[in-house]
């Protein structure tokens, strides 16, 4: 009666050729991947205020040689625009801002100031590259706040607005803008339509379209703020399918999907504006957000 009983085990769960590694050298590397993850890099920024105004020949070379090595990782081949022709007249109405990394430009802002009748200047948000390695760092977004906070200092803009324009076919820097803008339309939040928006978007529609890489041609549906086939057979168009270029907001992402036709290549202007009180009002709800049970 009394049986041996024997269970066979598996292969799958035999263990008696694995040899586990020593926990010292376990512990090490879990810490070198903690220490990599947590790696922050710090960079140095460099703000210039229109430096076709004053910077020497030389300067201009060697800046303009910097910013179209960081570009030719995004654009093949690099198109004839903004910050990137390396012409004095094209650097005279830039703010940049670069970030470096010790001796190399990681990534470069270049926004254009722009003159609007009856209300002044605005600063075009232009364009943002950083290099593909440098990218989970957040640079993007950075560059940009930099550029725009300068800017403000330096206008002594302290207590009004200042008004910001973005023309894109890409997902994040559009959702970006609607995030961290006032009053920006359009975007899926509620926005009273001013008067001042309609006439920078018609001043931009009439005069700036080179500026702002518009294709002639294109037509602006001034209902929606997008310019039809604006970017149709240029570098700047996106495929749909391409979701390096989303933003993490799917909500966001799919409102702007559902305003452009991307095979047309159509780009959407967005009209906003940018103050220090809401930067401030952003900065305190950003940090109560934290506190708030998910």
């Amino acid at each position: 009666m009394n049986q041996q009983i024997r269970l066979q085990i598996p292969k799958i769960f035999k263990f008696e050729n694995v040899k586990a590694k020593p926990l010292s050298q376990r512990r090490r590397i879990i810490k070198d991947r903690d220490i990599r993850i947590r790696k922050k890099i710090s960079f140095r920024y460099q703000i210039l205020h229109k430096p076709g105004l004053y910077f020497t020949d030389f300067e201009i070379r060697n800046l303009v040689h910097d910013i179209r090595d960081v570009a030719v990782t995004a654009f093949n081949p690099i198109p004839d625009y903004q910050a990137m022709t390396g012409t004095r007249e094209e650097l005279s109405d830039k703010i940049i801002a670069l970030a470096w990394d010790k001796t190399t430009l990681a990534g470069f802002a270049s926004t254009v100031e722009l003159y609007i009748p009856t209300i002044g200047n605005i600063l075009h948000l232009g364009l943002t590259v950083v290099r593909p390695e440098y990218r989970s760092n957040g640079l993007t977004h950075l560059l940009m706040q930099k550029a725009i906070t300068s800017y403000i200092i330096q206008k002594a803009i302290y207590f009004d607005k200042l008004w910001i324009t973005n023309c894109a076919t890409v997902l994040s820097s559009l959702v970006n803008v609607a995030l961290h803008f006032e009053e920006v339309y359009p975007s899926p939040h509620t926005v009273t339509y001013t008067k001042q928006h309609k006439v920078i978007a018609e001043t931009i529609n009439q005069l700036y379209r080179r500026k702002l890489y518009i294709r002639d041609d294109s037509c602006f549906d001034s209902e929606n703020h997008i310019f039809r086939s604006s970017v149709k057979g240029t570098v700047f168009q996106k495929d749909i399918n391409d979701t390096s270029y989303y933003h993490r907001n799917t909500e966001y992402n799919n409102y702007y999907k559902n305003l452009m036709d991307f095979s047309n290549g159509d780009e959407v202007l967005q009209v906003g504006y940018a103050s220090i009180p809401a930067a401030i009002r952003h900065a305190v709800f950003n940090n109560m957000k934290k506190f708030i049970p998910q």
